[in-house]
């Protein structure tokens, strides 16, 4: 039975888009909004608490200042590294569940395991198994965005389709900005409540998001156009739910390898190179005290996330318009010009005000363009695969690049640069133009409905 393209539904003359949806269209794109938010100041807390977390584990076995620094940020990156790498497999095994057990029982699942694991890392004695913690977290963060994207496009009538998968993404920054604010109230880096480090009290607080599962649960339903593809699943042996082969078909194999390699250049942009602006203000910041550098770490943080904010929308309104390859092509490019920009020129506390927001503006506007692209090129018995995917598995790469990021930047040491970590993050940020060669062979779907 050959699948076809359902026919999209016509909006209201002259209706605005966000008069489009039901009010449960409304509550679905909520609870998966906050889902994925929650998710993401988890994914905070562990970028603020990653230094001071390793610095405690690890001074227990390092007394020399300068050589536990330089542990701390090996296994900084080995953490990171770590997380991106059960972010992959997470979103491989739970994008093929999605499909076929659907996408609101893998959302409670990746939920539980993310904020589980997350208030787990608070118990952590050794510097090895704050890294499995940080693994294992991985794996329902890799999960529960393919979910969630997945739902929310199936549910949302198409006008108001691009626009409700730009504002998902866009409002994870809020869930950033809740993370960077509760870490500038807790200051990671001293003692706190039962004289416990107040790092570990950051990942008590990521235990909260579980209780969404309680609404998700009473509330949520599948979209029926999962439904249908499950009954057609049942009647034709060809269209199986999850079957990850099928994204490599001769149809759709363009689309994989295009999606893949796009998600590679922004998450390697990001992950490997934007979200080390911590380290990066602590450098900048090396002549002043702790609880300062603590400080600016937070509110850079912060700065960071609001610039995502709006960069996410921008983004969304420039691909509504003129086009998904447009607005992939303009946001590689500044992209990569702000992270040099940045990585090369951040030296004072001043410049930490006015850099990050244009950094997170540009490096994380791109994950407003894989929301809304990525569902828009697989069909409905694919979409969660194809997504997790997608978006995931590319992680693999990442973070391999993130560990070797270490081994960069002891090299350039090795080699006399005076300073190797802004030099080695300026030449990883190369990256970027890959997304831009991938464009020439990406299919643009602007103005077309989600495959069925």
């Amino acid at each position: 039975m050959a699948e076809t393209f359902a026919a999209p539904t016509a909006p209201g003359a002259g209706k605005p888009w966000w008069k489009e949806p039901s009010r449960y269209q409304w509550w679905v794109f909520a609870i998966a909004a906050v889902s994925w938010l929650f998710d993401c100041m988890d994914q905070r807390f562990f970028i603020i608490a990653r230094g001071p977390a390793l610095k405690s584990l690890l001074s227990k076995e390092i007394a020399d200042p300068a050589h536990l620094q330089d542990r701390v940020q090996f296994y900084g990156n080995v953490a990171t590294a770590m997380i991106l790498l059960g972010w992959a497999i997470g979103g491989f095994f739970f994008g093929l569940l999605g499909d076929r057990i659907g996408r609101v029982k893998t959302m409670m699942a990746t939920i539980l395991i993310y904020s589980g694991f997350t208030g787990l890392s608070a118990l952590s004695v050794y510097w090895w198994d704050f890294i499995i913690y940080r693994f294992l977290m991985g794996l329902g963060v890799g999960g529960l965005l393919a979910a969630a994207v997945s739902l929310v496009a199936e549910s949302m009538p198409p006008p108001a389709r691009p626009y409700a998968l730009g504002s998902l993404q866009a409002l994870s920054a809020i869930g950033n900005v809740l993370g960077s604010a509760i870490s500038i109230a807790l200051k990671p880096q001293t003692e706190g409540w039962l004289g416990l480090e107040n790092w570990r009290w950051l990942f008590v607080v990521g235990v909260l998001p579980a209780l969404l599962i309680v609404a998700i649960q009473k509330t949520l339903r599948e979209p029926e156009s999962w439904k249908a593809a499950r009954t057609k699943a049942a009647d034709d042996l060809k269209l199986q739910l999850g079957a990850w082969g099928d994204l490599f078909s001769p149809a759709l194999r363009r689309s994989t390898v295009a999606a893949l390699l796009l998600a590679i250049s922004g998450v390697i942009g990001l992950w490997g190179v934007g979200f080390f602006t911590p380290e990066l203000i602590r450098d900048a910041l090396k002549d002043r005290e702790r609880s300062v550098q603590d400080a600016y770490v937070g509110y850079g943080a912060m700065l960071q996330d609001v610039g995502a904010f709006f960069g996410i929308y921008t983004f969304t309104w420039f691909a509504a318009r003129a086009g998904r390859r447009p607005a992939f092509a303009l946001g590689f490019l500044l992209a990569f010009a702000a992270t040099v920009f940045t990585f090369l020129y951040l030296r004072s506390a001043t410049d930490v005000y006015w850099m990050l927001p244009i950094l997170g503006f540009m490096n994380l506007s791109l994950f407003g363009g894989y929301a809304i692209y990525f569902p828009e090129l697989y069909p409905t018995r694919l979409r969660n695969t194809g997504v997790g995917f997608c978006y995931n598995v590319g992680r693999i790469v990442t973070a391999v690049f993130v560990f070797a990021g270490g081994y960069l930047v002891h090299f350039l040491r090795s080699k006399g640069f005076e300073e190797p970590f802004r030099t080695g993050c300026v030449m990883i940020a190369g990256i970027y133009f890959l997304g831009i060669i991938v464009l020439l062979w990406s299919p643009e779907t602007r103005g077309k409905p989600l495959p069925e």
